[in-house]
């Protein structure tokens, strides 16, 4: 059985024994405290076919919450689109903020089990960050984690990933992820 109580993510103890000393270097910060480091990790699901059928965002869910490990919550419809047949309050997708110990459970088994099972993987792009240190990246498959069997999957759907740094530009935070072997592509 799992010791919870002393146990730390491989990610986290890698984080304070050998990234931060290799950012203070890099950088040449003078406290601790202005460290780059995660956040948080938002997954979010969005649902298009959810007009149709209902059922399909709970069934969204119910997966979400097995691959993140933290009850998935139901997005709604702010407001109510005609052309669309949206209709305010209506069910569209789900999402998850993952902070804490899941954050970094989560980020490795992103980088060291579900990426290497994307098909014709070569790597994230490096472009994608928002300017404020800010990562976001799109999956098309959701069957990529261990945690979905794919013979109960009815349909495969993609999803969104943000990963939120304290970062103040794009190049601390990217260094902060490559360390973490993010896999980037440029």
């Amino acid at each position: 059985m799992l010791d919870t109580a002393n146990y730390t993510p491989r990610l986290k103890a890698l984080y304070k024994e050998t990234i931060c000393p290799a950012l203070m270097e890099e950088f040449g910060y003078k406290n601790a405290m202005m460290l780059p480091k995660l956040d948080k990790i938002v997954l979010n699901m969005g649902i298009g076919d959810a007009v149709k059928d209902t059922k399909k965002v709970k069934l969204a869910e119910d997966e979400m919450t097995l691959i993140a490990g933290q009850k998935a919550v139901t997005t709604k419809a702010k407001k109510s689109i005609a052309g669309f047949r949206v209709r305010e309050e209506m069910p569209l997708g789900c999402k998850v903020t993952l902070r804490g110990e899941r954050m970094y459970e989560f980020l490795d088994r992103l980088i060291t089990i579900a990426m290497p099972r994307i098909r014709d993987f070569r790597g994230v792009s490096g472009a994608s960050f928002d300017g404020r240190g800010n990562y976001a990246m799109g999956l098309k498959e959701h069957i990529v984690f261990p945690e979905i069997d794919f013979d109960k999957v009815d349909e495969i759907r993609g999803m969104d990933i943000v990963i939120a740094t304290t970062a103040k530009t794009d190049a601390e935070a990217k260094a902060l992820l490559k360390a973490f072997n993010m896999p980037f592509n440029s």
